[in-house]
């Protein structure tokens, strides 16, 4: 490498975004490679150096709407970021997740002949297909955080590398559960389920009553069985306040946050469909996973998903791993009788925890470094049979 300073323009649209490329540069210098960063971040990259161009939290939109009603913002942005590397071209561009903001913005530095590459893979395994080809002309690297996510990539010419999750390299084998209940103030003893209705309050609305319904009939089952609720914000702890006095006879502790410290108090988890179940995977707590949306809502994703699965596990392992169901085929009955067998020892529980253990081992491959390692090849202009098609 050459003794100057690698430059890098980065932009991260959302705190996680800011957390995963912090990561990165935070390898990238400990590899001996200096750097020098330019774009869009947050607090994280501003520590590592960067002078973020807006503030990032002006391309933190969600939703349908949001983006239409803020669009002249977002390509007043996205054109200043493109006519300053344009005219002060980096060694490489880095878009960290945001594919929407981020895509078309290395597709037009790409076309200056800016290496470009792009972190966190869009749900192209899951729908909306067609954007490869429009990846394919905007990236010369996609860094995908699941190992089955190169494939895609490699049957239609895109190279791809597999770099592992960050959250596997963070998260211990095994969670202690009684210094989990201490931290949480439960009981070290007796049965625990933890609900987790989601974080939107459509989510709550939907999911909430239903955990709950489902937790009473539990509890008329295992007499002894306490529940824990981490509600995701002040926001939603309000939400479920005058809902949780329908069910008076059941022992709920509400939490703010600390999501993951009650999924690894609970021995099992009852919990929406996303990123909370990698999240449950990964601390080890066998789970039953539901989801509900509005009715034109479900019949527009119903149409465009793809793939047979909503919860990570069982996307990551091919299989019904974890009991699932949504929309409708979501009951109380349904799920408390899916929940039952998980709470102790047995086969439906060994069987999701045995491969759980496989799989979080296959996440775990230094996410920090190994992006750091595959981004340096790139600006290298190095190519390897790893890198394409994981």
């Amino acid at each position: 490498m050459s003794p100057r300073a690698l430059r890098i323009g980065v932009l991260a649209g959302e705190a996680s975004g800011d957390i995963l490329a912090a990561s990165v540069v935070s390898a990238l210098r400990e590899s001996g490679c200096g750097v020098q960063l330019e774009g869009i971040g947050g607090p994280l990259l501003q520590a590592q150096g960067l002078d973020s161009m807006f503030p990032m939290e002006r391309l933190s939109v969600m939703g349908f709407t949001e983006p239409l009603a803020r669009l002249p913002e977002l390509l007043r942005i996205r054109g200043a970021v493109y006519r300053h590397f344009r005219d002060n071209p980096p060694d490489l561009f880095l878009g960290v997740d945001a594919p929407d903001f981020n895509l078309r913005l290395e597709r037009k530095l790409r076309e200056r002949g800016i290496r470009t590459a792009h972190l966190v893979s869009p749900t192209v395994w899951a729908w909306r297909q067609g954007r490869l080809r429009g990846i394919g002309r905007a990236v010369d690297l996609m860094l995908c955080l699941f190992p089955f996510e190169t494939k895609i990539y490699a049957d239609n010419g895109i190279p791809a590398v597999f770099v592992g999750h960050p959250m596997a390299d963070e998260m211990a084998d095994t969670a202690d559960a009684g210094v989990a209940r201490r931290a949480l103030g439960l009981t070290d003893t007796g049965p625990l389920l933890a609900i987790l209705p989601g974080s939107r309050g459509g989510e709550v609305a939907r999911l909430a009553p239903l955990f709950l319904q489902a937790a009473q009939r539990l509890r008329d089952s295992v007499p002894a069985l306490q529940f824990v609720l981490p509600a995701a914000s002040p926001e939603r702890a309000a939400q479920l306040a005058p809902l949780l006095t329908q069910f008076p006879d059941l022992p709920v502790t509400v939490t703010e946050g600390r999501a993951r410290e009650a999924m690894a108090a609970a021995d099992a988890v009852l919990l929406a469909s996303g990123t909370a179940t990698l999240e449950t995977m990964l601390v080890g707590r066998p789970m039953v996973v539901a989801y509900r949306m509005g009715g034109l809502s479900w019949w527009l994703v119903s149409r465009l998903v793809k793939t047979p699965w909503a919860a990570l596990p069982n996307v990551l392992s091919a299989s019904d791993l974890v009991p699932e169901f949504l929309q409708d085929a979501a009951t109380p009955q349904v799920l408390a009788d899916a929940v039952l067998p998980l709470l102790e020892p047995g086969p439906a529980r060994d069987t999701q925890l045995e491969a759980f253990n496989r799989m979080r081992a296959d996440l775990r491959c230094d996410f920090g470094a190994t992006c750091a390692r595959e981004l340096l090849r790139l600006v290298a202009g190095e190519t390897t049979a790893e890198g394409v098609g994981g």
